[in-house]
């Protein structure tokens, strides 16, 4: 049963509206839909979720109904009674909250080695934070001390959290911003040459062996998290890439670092140049 499904199934056994919250406490607890990782639905699901299947749920703030099973409440002079229904910015900015705070619930966060069969095939955003910030070698180090977390990179998968995140980010089956970044800074280089014959010039790749040994690296040191969202990924993702500031990002990072760049662009020239 998927989880509109789930939903639907609630609403039509109460026969009333209810509360995004209510709905994911009774899904909790009857176990008609169950996430892959095992973790409990939140209120931001549902809310998600009915958003996404408009032609079957009714919102009004908080509250979800069928639309077949849509009362009108009326009075004796047959007026509606119009209830108040949020604007879409307020409802925003609650779910972004909501969002916020399960992705950087520290709790929730698991070593990298341990999540290769329970990242979901679903759209979502990621954090990958560094469990000794030690262990990432100098300068960066300082740098991340600075900014007094351990948060070193957030990411979007506007389709697959297991493809983007998963495959290309952490186990480099693909073209990874992550992966490249963090194997520049861990002292990795491209093979001389290897991007002379292709026509993107930018995504460099590392020798089968040295990915193994970042791949080692992310598994011994790195731990992570995701929700799963189908959204406005891009605002979503700027606001908490602008509030955070993650080591490794670039795009749309207030505090870009530069020394990053400059170990991008060393490994991209080495690529593109066989002397």
């Amino acid at each position: 049963m998927t989880l509109h499904e789930a939903i639907e199934k609630v609403l039509r056994q109460k026969g009333m509206s209810m509360t995004t919250q209510q709905i994911a406490d009774e899904l909790n607890e009857n176990n008609w839909y169950n996430k892959r990782d095992g973790s409990k639905i939140l209120a931001f699901q549902i809310h998600g979720r009915t958003r996404n299947y408009s032609h079957l749920f009714k919102r009004e703030g908080a509250s979800v109904s069928l639309i077949e099973k849509s009362i009108i409440n009326t009075i004796t002079n047959k007026t509606k009674i119009i209830k108040p229904i949020l604007e879409l910015t307020d409802i925003s900015l609650k779910d972004k909250l909501l969002f916020e705070n399960d992705l950087m619930n520290e709790k929730k966060y698991r070593k990298a080695s341990e999540i290769d069969n329970i990242v979901p095939n679903t759209s979502g955003i990621y954090c990958i934070r560094i469990s000794n910030i030690d262990k990432i070698p100098n300068p960066f180090n300082l740098f991340l001390s600075d900014r007094r977390h351990n948060i070193i990179y957030m990411g979007i998968a506007k389709k697959s959290l297991r493809t983007r995140f998963l495959n290309q980010e952490l186990r480099a089956n693909g073209h990874g911003t992550f992966f490249r970044s963090i194997g520049a800074i861990l002292g990795y280089r491209p093979l001389k040459g290897s991007l002379v014959s292709k026509k993107n010039k930018h995504n460099y790749k590392f020798s089968n062996t040295d990915e193994q040994k970042i791949i080692n690296w992310i598994n011994d040191n790195l731990v992570v998290n995701w929700i799963e969202f189908n959204d406005d990924f891009d605002t979503l993702e700027k606001s908490l890439i602008q509030k955070y500031k993650p080591l490794i990002n670039i795009s749309k990072n207030p505090s870009a670092l530069k020394e990053l760049s400059d170990l991008r662009k060393i490994c991209v020239h080495i690529a593109n140049n066989k002397k």
